[in-house]
């Protein structure tokens, strides 16, 4: 009878991608992260529900496991959660298998089995193999192993019921698993030799094949999609609709929150207009500030259903199989594709994934490349950037073409960073690629629906504590100090200028713009102009990257602030704000070449401290970190100026 004090603790095991994700989310009403791939669990994720007699049962999802002996530090992890002197010690096992794969996954039952816990197995993709023709003996299965089997569908809700009750009976009634060896007669350890043998014999025992074997849709969309010069124009021409799609169905939605802000801060603006600074807090600050980032939440959406789409369809796992040529020339192999897929999503995942890589220096390798994936967070940057200057210059499709090029800045720039490591730092070998292709399938929408949801309200959450934080600070650093006798003073200044330079703008923006300039942030901002200054970037955008530091997600409303205050952008909108700023001279600030050489810094600069953090665990030193802080930067800074000079050459 379950006690009072002690929650049962259940693991889910089974190899990569036997649905173990799946099943945890269904059996605990989770949103963990799902992949017909190694490598999207490289953690424990636990779940506590209620189940019959007990209050209160956790279950553990484990990362997948090939076999108990680990040679990657996901499977390390996913070893120690099974170990008997752990305090996290299960109680029993779900041993959760691919019946399309069924003899590699009783390979790892007959360890499992020797190591002693209860357990259930739940067999998966039975709907999968009933399609191919193939029929499934879940009675021989049992007798096989002598332990309660169940078939689940988990994204259907198949078969949930029976696992409960299986899992509950063996809580209330633990049966001890025996060793295959001990159940077959024998006291001696089984060979590998052996163990293959016998999962051979239970699965010819179990599943009876069609008579007559087709070639699978599967096969024959793989001989397009994996070949060596049509597989990697397909992925190119997908990862161009991809980023064409997101700048062109996103515009319009863009334009609505843009007006539903403006309206706001008009509405919020009105009663204030009699205490002036408290007015531009709540407009120029808040407002304006979580206004500009908010406004990029439909392109994240949109590439996070593009992403999750076409993972769930299998096809990144065709992807890192393309990537693994490319890899290859550096150093590393197609593995290190997943990682960095992730990163392109958010850095800290994709550091995290890298425990797939088998040996320490292709992990350390692929973590110190995986940040220069363009991540979500680099995508308002780009959009601000390019349908100022970029579209109405070159029209949608170039636009469209310049967002996916830029996605692209940092694998290209990841490749020869890597052979460099490779060849004079770490020095490491590359070792044989070996993944396994799932089958194509539709994606499971709900998984895709949660993937949008969670990156978006990620994003939102973001904008609502530290964007609104940083949109304060920056705003009070902007506008104090300020008093009548220096407004008076640039009043004066305005009238004596020449008469052409005064038919610019308006006296009252000259005095904002030189209130702004004389600002503690603006003192602060000429103080590093110089150190920008030949990228040709003035004082504005030198603040705004320095802001940019701590998080990326705060450098468009950082712009926002900077170019709005003084601005002569009747709506604040931060693209006409931009298109609007001069150097003191007359001349534009920004130019087509200007917003090229700031989106190749915000591309290739490391400007996250939750990322170095990561890094320094991951690691174990601050030795890395520091490393990545100062080549990322380096490159960032170094490509600006060299495109900055580039355009001063062409005229």
């Amino acid at each position: 009878m379950p006690t009072k004090t002690h929650i049962p603790r259940v693991a889910l095991v089974g190899n990569p991608n036997a649905g173990k994700t799946s099943l945890f989310n269904a059996i605990t009403g989770g949103s963990q992260k799902v992949g017909n791939y190694p490598g999207v669990t490289v953690e424990r994720v636990t779940g506590t529900v209620s189940l019959g007699n007990f209050r209160q049962v956790e279950f553990v999802d484990i990362p997948g496991l090939y076999s108990i002996v680990a040679v990657s530090e996901d499977e390390r992890v996913a070893v120690e959660a099974l170990g008997t002197d752990s305090p996290d010690a299960p109680d029993m096992l779900v041993v959760v298998m691919d019946v399309t794969n069924l003899e590699r996954s009783l390979y790892l039952y007959s360890q499992l089995a020797d190591l002693g816990w209860p357990t259930v197995i739940a067999v998966t993709m039975t709907d999968t193999a009933a399609r191919h023709g193939q029929l499934v003996d879940l009675e021989a299965l049992e007798t096989a192993t002598g332990v309660p089997v169940v078939a689940v569908v988990a994204h259907r809700n198949t078969g949930l019921d029976q696992l409960s009750e299986a899992i509950e009976d063996m809580l209330m009634r633990p049966v001890v698993c025996e060793p295959i060896g001990r159940a077959q007669g024998s006291v001696v350890e089984l060979s590998t030799e052996e163990r293959y043998e016998w999962s051979s014999g239970v699965r010819a025992a179990v599943v009876t094949e069609p008579s007559r074997r087709r070639v699978s849709n599967t096969e024959r969309i793989d001989m397009i999609l994996t070949h060596r010069v049509f597989g990697l124009v397909i992925f190119v021409g997908l990862m161009y609709v991809m980023f064409q799609s997101i700048y062109t169905f996103a515009s319009p939605i863009m334009d609505g929150i843009g007006w539903v802000f403006a309206q706001l801060g008009r509405i919020a603006g009105a009663p204030l207009q009699g205490i002036p600074w408290l007015q531009s807090l709540v407009v120029d600050g808040i407002i304006a500030g979580v206004g500009a980032v908010l406004g990029f939440l439909p392109q994240i959406l949109i590439l996070f259903f593009f992403i999750a789409a076409l993972e769930g369809t299998g096809y990144m796992a065709r992807a890192a199989f393309l990537m693994d040529k490319l890899l290859g020339w550096c150093g590393l192999n197609g593995r290190a594709f997943i990682p960095l897929l992730s990163s392109f999503a958010c850095a800290i995942p994709g550091i995290m994934a890298a425990r797939v890589m088998p040996d320490s220096r292709s992990r350390l390798a692929t973590i110190l490349v995986a940040p220069l994936m363009s991540c979500s967070a680099r995508l308002p940057v780009y959009v601000v950037l390019i349908g100022a200057f970029i579209e109405p210059h070159f029209g949608p499709a170039w636009a469209g073409f310049a967002l996916f090029a830029m996605h692209f800045v940092g694998l290209l720039v990841a490749i020869p960073v890597i052979f460099i490591l490779n060849r004079r730092i770490l020095r490491g070998k590359r070792l044989p690629f070996i993944m396994e292709l799932p089958r194509y399938q539709w994606p499971k929408w709900r998984d895709v629906g949660v993937t949008m949801v969670q990156r978006g309200r990620s994003f939102v959450e973001t904008a609502g504590k530290i964007i609104v934080v940083m949109s304060v600070l920056i705003w009070a650093l902007l506008y104090f100090p300020r008093d009548a006798s220096a407004e008076k003073r640039y009043a004066q200044e305005f009238r004596s200028m020449p008469v052409a330079m005064q038919r610019d703008m308006t006296e009252a923006n000259f005095v904002q713009e030189r209130m702004t300039e004389n600002s503690f942030l603006g003192q602060f901002g000429r103080f590093i102009e110089p150190v920008f200054k030949p990228a040709g970037f003035d004082w504005r955008i030198s603040t705004a990257i320095l802001c940019a530091f701590p998080a990326r997600e705060v450098v468009v409303s950082s712009m926002g602030i900077l170019f709005s205050l003084g601005s002569d952008a009747e709506d604040h909108d931060l693209q006409s704000a931009l298109k609007a700023a001069r150097w003191p001279d007359g001349r534009p600030l920004f130019t087509p070449w200007t917003a090229v050489g700031l989106m190749f810094f915000f591309a290739l600069c490391c400007q996250c401290m939750a990322t170095l953090a990561t890094v320094r665990r991951e690691t174990n030193s601050w030795r890395w970190p520091a490393f990545m802080f100062v080549y990322m930067t380096g490159l960032a800074y170094l490509s600006a100026v060299a495109i900055h000079r580039i355009a001063l050459a062409i005229g």
